[in-house]
């Protein structure tokens, strides 16, 4: 029977009279967060990108380069030139390229004649994979600077509604504590010295901990 005496005393939590005792505690704040709209570019991949609009001229630019920028072909051509030198110099060969080696001038100027352009296709792509990368990276830069801000409004949002709940309390405390006090003044007073008392061991323990650490 007490148990029904102390539930029935109770209010519902979900009564009207119930939630209007605390409308006042929330009144004038703003509980509406600002919404954004994220609607941004899709993200793209260069090195995808880049592939697909070479042509098979750039491809082919890009093989040479690729071969010649190597240590490989420079040890091939260093024996290939020794091998030749050593030929037409040793006297029990034929001789097709005496000394001074004009067919192999003639060749390694033919080779320098054809290969400077493919590689100076292949790096005029590079560039342009570059200026894509640039791009790419700036747009991106973008988004996540629109994206910060939209935070650091939400968070400014968040933090003046902490603040204006705190108010809101405080004047709801002090509001009690005078109503207290002209009920049981002896009361209020007991509390009071309770609330300093908590304060100060709450500070003091937070002292310590920062000390200890």
């Amino acid at each position: 029977m007490e148990m029904n005496t102390q539930a029935n005393a109770m209010p519902a939590k979900h009564a009207p009279g119930y939630r209007d005792n605390f409308k006042h505690l929330f009144e004038g704040a703003h509980f509406r967060f600002p919404t954004f709209q994220h609607t941004h570019a899709v993200i793209v991949n260069v090195n995808e990108v880049a592939d697909e609009r070479l042509t098979r001229g750039q491809r082919v630019a890009d093989r040479v380069a690729g071969t010649m920028g190597s240590w490989r072909f420079i040890i091939t051509q260093a024996l290939l030139m020794v091998i030749w030198v050593t030929f037409n110099s040793v006297a029990l060969f034929f001789h097709f390229d005496g000394y001074p080696f004009i067919l192999l001038n003639l060749a390694m100027s033919a080779q320098a004649a054809f290969v400077t352009p493919l590689i100076m296709m292949s790096q005029n792509r590079q560039a342009e994979k570059d200026r894509l990368t640039a791009q790419n990276d700036y747009q991106t830069d973008c988004k996540g600077e629109e994206e910060v801000r939209h935070i650091m409004d939400h968070l400014d949002h968040q933090d003046d509604l902490i603040l204006q709940i705190v108010k809101r309390l405080e004047e709801q405390h002090m509001e009690m504590r005078e109503q207290l006090a002209r009920l049981d003044p002896a009361m209020a007073k007991q509390l009071g010295a309770d609330i300093v008392q908590v304060s100060e061991e709450m500070t003091d323990g937070n002292d310590s901990i920062t000390g200890n650490s």
